[in-house]
C-alpha cells in the first residue's frame, strides 16, 4: 500500500551504505535525497540521488554531524522521512528528536531507545536488571570520582569503552594497571572527537572470545523477531574485518539461544526498527555487550541468508506498516561471509592509506554482491573511515562461501590506493578460518597474516585436508568442496 510509505527519503550519510539505501529507496519507488560535503562530489551516492545538498563543516566529519544542516536540508529537499545510515548520527538521539520535532519521520528507533540501548551504559544496567548475562563491570558516571578505583576492582584484563558510538573507536585493552590512567585519557579523547560524548566504562575483558551478534527486527505493534546471527570475530583494533552468517561455533540448540535472547533484550526495551544485539561468546557461554541501534554494516550476510531487504523493512516500520511475516517465517538459507576492503596497509600496522584510483573492476557472478561507494578517478583522503566497498559471497555451504569470497577477492582491481584486498585473501585461505577455530584476538595470534607471508603449499593443502577430517556440519559430502579448495589453491 504505497499511501503508506513516504514521497522524498533525505539520506544522511555518504559512500556505500548512502548506494545502498538508494538502490532500495529506487525499488520502492521512492524518492532520494542526500546531504554531501565537497570532498563527495561525484560519488556514486550524490550522483544516484534524485537531489544533492551541500554541506560545510570545519571538517568533513563535522559536516555530517551537523544537525540544524541536515534538518534544513531536509526541508529544501521536501523530505517526509531521513535514513541516518549507521555511523555520524545514527544512534544520537538529540539528532533524532529533532528530526521528529521538525515533522520528519525518522527511519530507525525512537529516540527513547537509543538513549536506553543505545548508550552502552544504561544498555548494560538495563539488561543486568532484567536478568540477562553481563561481564563485571564498572561505569563512570555512578560515581566519576572513584571510577579509576573502582575500574581497577574488577580486574585486568580490562576493556576500556566509551558510552556512545561503534566501530570500535576509543577503545582499550588494560593488561597492566600501570597503564589504566593513560588509557582511559586516550579512550576519553578518542571517544569526544569521534561521537561528541566523552563518557566511559570498563568491562573484564574476556582473552580469546567469539563475538556473536543478533539481528533483530521490531514494528510499532509489539512484533519483534530475529533474523539470526552473524560472527564478527575476525577483527583488527576492535574493528571487524571479515563477517559471516550463519556462525560456524553455535550448534543448533544454542543458536536458538543466543538469537532467542536477543530477541527478548529487544522486546523488553519496546525496541521498533532495525537493531543488533551483540553477545561476547566464549566456553558454551555468552554474555550481554551492547546493542547497536541501527544499521550495521554487515546487515548484507542477513540479507543474503534470508532474501528480507532490512533497508525496505525500516522504511515500512517508520511509515507505520506491522511487520508482515513472524519467527517461523524467516528461514537461513546457506551461508554469506562479508569481507570489508579498507584503503589501508596491514603490512605497516593497518596505515590508512591515500592516493587515486586509476583502474577499479569488481568481480561478480552468482552469489556474489558488491557495496561500493567509490568510483575511478576518485582520490581516496583519510578524512572519513577506511572502509571502500563490502564483498559478500553466498553459497549453500560455508566452505564453498568463503572460496567463493576468496576468489572474489582474487579477481578484484583497484590500483592507485593501496588496500587489503591481498590481507583479505589470505584469511580467506588459512587454515583457522577455513575450520572456523577463530576468536577475536585472532590476526593478533598470527602476525604473519598481516604481514603479507606467503601460505606454502603444504599449509594450503592441510587446510583442506582439516576440512576432511572434521565433521562438517554443513555438507554431507565433502568431495566437491576437496576439489573446489584445490582448484583454488592451484590458481
Amino acid at each position: 500500500m504505497r499511501e503508506l510509505l513516504f514521497h522524498t527519503i533525505l539520506i544522511a550519510n555518504r559512500g556505500e551504505i548512502a548506494v545502498r539505501i538508494i538502490k532500495t529507496l529506487r525499488r520502492l519507488g521512492l524518492r532520494s535525497a542526500i546531504v554531501y560535503h565537497d570532498a563527495d562530489a561525484g560519488t556514486p551516492a550524490v550522483s544516484m540521488a534524485d537531489t544533492a545538498i551541500a554541506i560545510s563543516g570545519r571538517t568533513p566529519i563535522a559536516a555530517y554531524l551537523d544537525i540544524a544542516q541536515i534538518i534544513a536540508a531536509a526541508h529544501k529537499a521536501s523530505a517526509d522521512a531521513l535514513h541516518p545510515g549507521y555511523g555520524f548520527l545514527s544512534e544520537n538521539a538529540e539528532f533524532a528528536r529533532a528530526v521528529i520535532k521538525a515533522g520528519i519521520a525518522f527511519i530507525g528507533p525512537a529516540p527513547e531507545s537509543i538513549e536506553l540501548m543505545g548508550d552502552k551504559i544504561r544498555a548494560h544496567n538495563f539488561v543486568q536488571r532484567n536478568g540477562f548475562p553481563v561481564a563485571p563491570s564498572a561505569i563512570e558516571e555512578d560515581d566519576p570520582a572513584t571510577f579509576t578505583f573502582r575500574a581497577r576492582a574488577v580486574g585486568v584484563p580490562l576493556l576500556v569503552k566509551p558510552s556512545a558510538g561503534g566501530g570500535g573507536k576509543g577503545m582499550r585493552i588494560v593488561r597492566d594497571l600501570a597503564t589504566l590512567e593513560d588509557a582511559i585519557a586516550q579512550a576519553r579523547s578518542e571517544a569526544q572527537t569521534y561521537f561528541g560524548d566523552g563518557r566511559l566504562y570498563v568491562e573484564r575483558y574476556v582473552e580469546n572470545p567469539r563475538h556473536i551478534e543478533v539481528q533483530v527486527l521490531g514494528d510499532s505493534f509489539g512484533n519483534v523477531v530475529h533474523l539470526f546471527e552473524r560472527e564478527c570475530s575476525v577483527q583488527r583494533r576492535f574493528q571487524k574485518i571479515i563477517e559471516e552468517s550463519p556462525s560456524p561455533a553455535l550448534s543448533p540448540e544454542l543458536r536458538k539461544r543466543v538469537c532467542e535472547t536477543a530477541a527478548s533484550i529487544a522486546r523488553a526495551a519496546n525496541y521498533r526498527n532495525a537493531g543488533t544485539v551483540e553477545f561476547i561468546f566464549g566456553g558454551g557461554e555468552f554474555y550481554f555487550l551492547e546493542m547497536n541501534t541501527r544499521l550495521q554494516v554487515e546487515h548484507t550476510v542477513t540479507e543474503m541468508i534470508t532474501g528480507i531487504d532490512l533497508v525496505a523493512q525500516q522504511i515500512y516500520v517508520a511509515a507505520g506498516r506491522e511487520l508482515g511475516f513472524s519467527q517461523s517465517d524467516i528461514v537461513s538459507r546457506g551461508h554469506a561471509i562479508e569481507a570489508r576492503l579498507y584503503a589501508e596497509a596491514p603490512e605497516r600496522g593497518y596505515v590508512p592509506t591515500t592516493g587515486k584510483v586509476l583502474v577499479l573492476e569488481y568481480p561478480d557472478g552468482d552469489g556474489v554482491r558488491i557495496d561500493s561507494g567509490i568510483f575511478q578517478g576518485q582520490q581516496i583522503t583519510t578524512a572519513f573511515d577506511p572502509m571502500l566497498a563490502k564483498i559478500i559471497a553466498h553459497s549453500p555451504t560455508r566452505i564453498e562461501a568463503a572460496l567463493k569470497a576468496h576468489r572474489a577477492m582474487r579477481e578484484l582491481v583497484l590500483l592507485g590506493c593501496e588496500t587489503n584486498a591481498n590481507f583479505l585473501t589470505r584469511i580467506l585461505r588459512e587454515e583457522a578460518f577455513l575450520s572456523g577455530h577463530i576468536h577475536t584476538g585472532y590476526l593478533e595470534e598470527n602476525p604473519h597474516i598481516a604481514s603479507g607471508e606467503p601460505a606454502s603449499d603444504l599449509s594450503a593443502f592441510l587446510a583442506t585436508a582439516a576440512l576432511l577430517t572434521r565433521p562438517i556440519r554443513e555438507s554431507a559430502d565433502a568431495v566437491p568442496e576437496l576439489h573446489a579448495a584445490l582448484g583454488s589453491w592451484r590458481n
